[in-house]
C-alpha cells in the first residue's frame, strides 16, 4: 500500500523516506524531483513547467497530478508520496487517481516537530553546489567532507533564514491542518515524533507503516 509522508520544513522527510525506500523496497516520489525530471526530459510539458517556474508561479494542481500519474503508472512498487498532497483538493485528487489506477493509500504519516526546533534546524542547514551545478543537502547522505573533496561550494538557502522559515511554517500550518483532518476522517492518519534522534524516528515510522 502507498503512503503519504508529511511534515514541516526540516522535519527530516527526505532522510526518513530514503530509509523507508531502502528498507521496505518502496519507491520515494518527491514532487520536486518529478518536476525536475520532467523539465530535464525536454518534453513539451517540461518546457511549459520550466516557463511557469521561471516566472515565479506555481504549476496547477491538474498539471502536477498529470505528471505524478505518469510516474505512478510506471511504478509497480508501493510509493512514498513526499510533497504531495499539500491541500485538501490535492488529497482528494490523489485519492481519485490511486483508485483509478487500482492502488490503495494505507497511511498518511506526519513527522511532528516543535517550531523552535524547525527554525534552529533550517537556519543551520547547509547545501553544496557541485561544479556541474548539482545541489546536494549536507547531511547523512552527503557529508561536508565529500563536498570539499569534490570542490563544491557550501551555501545556505535564502529561504532558510529565521524570518523565511517562520513564514514557511505559517503557510505549512495553514495548508496542512485541513489535510490532517481529511486523513483522520478516512482513518489513515498517524503521527511520528520527529524531535529525537533520526534512528529513533525511523523506528517509530517503520512501526507505523507496518501496522
Amino acid at each position: 500500500m502507498d503512503i503519504v509522508l508529511m511534515g514541516a520544513p526540516g522535519a527530516g522527510k527526505g532522510t526518513q523516506a530514503y530509509k523507508l525506500e531502502k528498507t521496505l523496497n518502496y519507491k520515494h516520489i518527491s514532487t520536486g524531483d518529478v518536476l525536475r525530471a520532467e523539465i530535464a526530459s525536454g518534453s513539451e510539458q517540461g518546457k511549459e513547467i520550466a516557463e511557469i517556474i521561471n516566472e515565479g508561479n506555481l504549476i496547477s494542481d491538474e498539471m502536477m497530478l498529470s505528471i505524478l500519474k505518469k510516474t505512478v503508472e510506471n511504478t509497480p512498487k508501493p510509493i512514498i508520496f513526499d510533497g504531495f498532497p499539500r491541500t485538501v483538493k490535492q488529497a482528494e485528487m490523489l485519492k481519485d487517481m490511486l483508485a483509478e489506477l487500482g492502488r490503495t493509500l494505507g497511511k498518511a504519516v506526519v513527522i511532528t516537530l516543535p517550531e523552535d526546533t524547525v527554525v534552529q534546524r533550517l537556519s543551520a542547514r547547509k547545501q553544496c553546489r557541485l561544479p556541474d551545478g548539482t545541489v546536494k543537502q549536507i547531511g547523512p547522505n552527503f557529508s561536508l567532507q565529500q563536498c570539499q573533496e569534490q570542490e563544491g561550494e557550501i551555501f545556505t538557502r535564502p529561504d532558510d533564514t529565521p524570518e523565511h522559515v517562520l513564514h514557511r511554517l505559517a503557510v505549512y500550518h495553514e495548508q496542512t491542518e485541513p489535510i490532517i483532518l481529511f486523513y483522520q476522517r478516512a482513518n489513515l492518519y498517524a503521527e511520528v515524533n520527529g524531535d529525537q534522534e533520526p534512528e529513533k524516528v525511523f523506528e517509530e515510522l517503520l512501526a507505523v507503516v507496518k501496522a
